[in-house]
Parts: C-alpha cells; sequence; structure tokens
C-alpha cells in the first residue's frame, strides 16, 4: 500500500486545531478516521496485477537523435485503474516524461508513449516499470513493478558520412565511370596485345598466340577489389577524451568513413575492434549491409581501462592469407606504442600495406602556442615535449614501412579517406 500527500494533507488537517486547543481527544479520532479512509481507498483501489503490460517501439536509434517507446496496458479487473506509470530507463537514456498518469476502463488498453533521446552511444537497457493504482478518493493505493524488457541501441551518429559524396566522385573516376582506366602493373587481366621488344616474355598467352600465330602478350591493370582489414584500438589509451567524446568514437568515425568508401568499391572489409580480446568483429563486401552491420556491431563497444595486445590482435589479421590494406586505429602514445605495438609491426609489414591512423588533441596544440604568463609556458613546455615525442614514434613507425596519419577528431576520417583513394590512384594496394 502506498499514501499520498492528500493522505498526509488530511492528517495536518485534523492536528491543527489540537495547535490552538491543546486536547488530544480531538486528534486521536480524526487521525482514526483518517486510517480507516485510507484502507478502504486502498482496497477499492484496481489491483495492479490485474495489468498485463506489453513494449512496443524502436530499438534503435542515432546518438543526437530521439526515438520512441510505448507500453501498452492492459486492464483484466472490474473496475477502472486510475494512477500513475513510471517507465524505468537509465540517466542517459534521456527519458522523458518520467511518470505519466493513467486510466484504464475494464477490458481495454491504453499505450502510454515515452520519448527517449540518449546522450552516449551503446545500448540502452530499460529498468522496471512501476504502476501505481490510487482508490476513488486518493488517498492510498497499490504499487507493482514488473520487468518490461527493452532495450534501445543508440548508434554512432558517423558525423563524417558528409565528406562520402565527394570521395565516392573520386572512386568513380578511379573505377573507370567517370574517367578512362589506366593500365599498369597488377594482377586482374585487362587485354590481349601484340608483343613488343622489352615485354615481359611471361606475359605471353601462349593460346592466343597459336591462334593468332603472331605473339601475342596479355595487359594487366591493378587489382580493384582489395581487402581492407581496420582494427579499431578499444585499449586505455582510447578512452582518453579529446573534446566532449573520446579517442575511440573519433576513431570509429574514421573507420566508418573508410568502410563506406571501401564498400563502394567492392572491396572486402574486415573491421575488428578489441584490446586483450576480440569485442566486435565485422566482414563482407556488400556495401548495403557491411555499413549498417559495423555501425550496429561498434555501436555497444566501448574502450577498457586495459593495455591493448597487440600480439591478440595481430594474429587476427594474420588470419587473411592474402595481401591486405591494414588500417590501425590507435592513438599515437609513445609508450604504448612502443612496448606493444612495435614488436608485431615487421611481421604486419612483410605481408600487408599497414597505415597507423591516430586521433591528436588539438588542445594540445593550443598549448604549445600560448606563452602568456609562467604557468602557460610550462604548459607549453610540456605540449612540445609531447608532440616532439609523437613525431619520434611516428618516425621510427615510418622507417618499418608503416604509412602514418595523425589528425584531430574532425580531420582524420578526411585525411585516411583520401589516404586509401591515394593508394589506389597509385595502384599501390
Amino acid at each position: 500500500m502506498v499514501l499520498t500527500t492528500r493522505a498526509a494533507a488530511l492528517v495536518l488537517l485534523g492536528v491543527l486545531p489540537v495547535v490552538v486547543w491543546p486536547d488530544a481527544g480531538l486528534a486521536l479520532p480524526w487521525v482514526a478516521l483518517v486510517v480507516v479512509l485510507v484502507v478502504v481507498d486502498a482496497a477499492l483501489a484496481a489491483p495492479p496485477r490485474a495489468m498485463v503490460l506489453t513494449r512496443e517501439g524502436a530499438d534503435q536509434v542515432r546518438l543526437g537523435e530521439s526515438a520512441t517507446t510505448s507500453v501498452v496496458l492492459e486492464n483484466t479487473a472490474g473496475r477502472t485503474a486510475r494512477g500513475l506509470l513510471r517507465d524505468g530507463w537509465p540517466p542517459s537514456a534521456g527519458a522523458s516524461p518520467s511518470r505519466q498518469p493513467l486510466t484504464v476502463p475494464p477490458g481495454e488498453r491504453r499505450r502510454l508513449t515515452t520519448t527517449l533521446t540518449p546522450t552516449r552511444r551503446g545500448d540502452r537497457h530499460a529498468d522496471r516499470v512501476t504502476v501505481r493504482l490510487l482508490g476513488p478518493l486518493r488517498l492510498a493505493g497499490r504499487q507493482r513493478s514488473v520487468e518490461v524488457p527493452g532495450r534501445l541501441r543508440v548508434l554512432h551518429p558517423f558525423p563524417a558520412r558528409k565528406h562520402l559524396p565527394s570521395r565516392l566522385a573520386v572512386l568513380r573516376e578511379l573505377d573507370g565511370r567517370a574517367a578512362v582506366r589506366t593500365r599498369g602493373q597488377g594482377t586482374e587481366f585487362d587485354s590481349l596485345r601484340d608483343y613488343v621488344d622489352g615485354d615481359d616474355v611471361r606475359s605471353i598467352d601462349w593460346r592466343a598466340t597459336a591462334r593468332r600465330r603472331t605473339l601475342v602478350v596479355r595487359t594487366w591493370q591493378p587489382e580493384q577489389h582489395r581487402r581492407i582489414v581496420i582494427v579499431v584500438d578499444t585499449g586505455r589509451t582510447s578512452a582518453g577524451r579529446v573534446g566532449d567524446a573520446p579517442r575511440l568514437d573519433a576513431a570509429m568515425d574514421a573507420a566508418l568513413l573508410l568502410t563506406a568508401l571501401a564498400g563502394h568499391a567492392h572491396d572486402r572489409v574486415l573491421v575488428l575492434a578489441g584490446d586483450r580480446r576480440v569485442h566486435a568483429r565485422v566482414t563482407g563486401s556488400d556495401r548495403a549491409a557491411l555499413l549498417h552491420d559495423v555501425i550496429s556491431t561498434l555501436a555497444p563497444v566501448d574502450a577498457h581501462l586495459v593495455e591493448a595486445d597487440w600480439g591478440v590482435l595481430a594474429a587476427e589479421v594474420a588470419r587473411s592469407t592474402h595481401r591486405s590494406l591494414v588500417v590501425l586505429l590507435t592513438p599515437l602514445e609513445p609508450a604504448a606504442v612502443e612496448e606493444g605495438l612495435l614488436p608485431v609491426l615487421p611481421a604486419l609489414v612483410a605481408h600487408h600495406r599497414v597505415v597507423v591512423a591516430s586521433v591528436s588533441d588539438p588542445a594540445v596544440d593550443a598549448m604549445r602556442l600560448d606563452r602568456d604568463g609562467s604557468r602557460a609556458v610550462w604548459g607549453a613546455a610540456a605540449a612540445e615535449r609531447t608532440s616532439i615525442r609523437r613525431a619520434a614514434t611516428a618516425e621510427a613507425l615510418g622507417r618499418l614501412g608503416v604509412d602514418v596519419l595523425d589528425a584531430p577528431p574532425d580531420e582524420l576520417p578526411v585525411r585516411l579517406a583520401d589516404h586509401y583513394l591515394a593508394l589506389k590512384r597509385q595502384g599501390l594496394l
């Protein structure tokens, strides 16, 4: 049984005369009367167990947008149910309103809708739904909390998608739909032509030569449909915040733009996210389903306060025996790179083309330029030292044959996409 503010106000109404005329004989009968009214009112309330609850609504939404979820109540009791309903969600789900009045006549249904505006990426699970049904006097009632399962998957907002149309135009030129395809050394057959001095004898097509009775060679073009492996580091260094978001979210934004671009190029894409173990794995080449699967799978992945085990992640990459473009989205933190990533890079570079893409912090560059006051000078010195160490780490990676991209969150997706297109243009994939 639950009491309302009306019951408390009714008790105070009987106590006030006692303050003016101190006489306990006036208060006790009044309190007893209120108790009787409360008990009767609670007994007349519809039983909460007679309410059948089900849930309807959206199961996913992009971060920054709103979705709705509804609780459908069916009254199987013989009296009208009046009261309040609270649909419990975690604070990060942004549920509104928190409480809603309800009136459900016998044998009828009502739908109460809650608007969800999440503030964080990932899965948000509904807590219990609480139904409080009051008596006709609204002095007291009965309450019950029921588990009505519900989940809302909050997807990455993917702000870099605005750059996709311009990069697709470049990709169409490379594919020959908007420009002439160029021939060159590669692995995909292009055409036949007569042999000329200086041609590689290994390119001679002996069957065509026998038919034409003159030497004929095959020409090749750079392979267009390659394999792309994107590894997203979810270790402790990715948990650091740049601006209002963790580095991991910016790395995911870059991964999504590259996935969308490679999917349109019909490249086979493998996306991995992990630290000491792999938390997400998505593969495919169907551009219609690939991007959706990657966005949905990466949505609940968060950074963990553990050191990334690059041996485990490199072993996952090594499962692909074909030469691939391997993109490692990891912060360019000197200690973490030197101890974890550097030892496994030689084996990766020997079989794949490797790119390390890192999210830099614009605040560090701002500190380097600030010389206003002694505190700012010390901060500038620390920022300069950090920049020098990052540059030295990038140089060490470059000596191993790794392409290094280090850019702020809003620039990294574009830099990575342009680098991918440049490699395609040069036939280096």
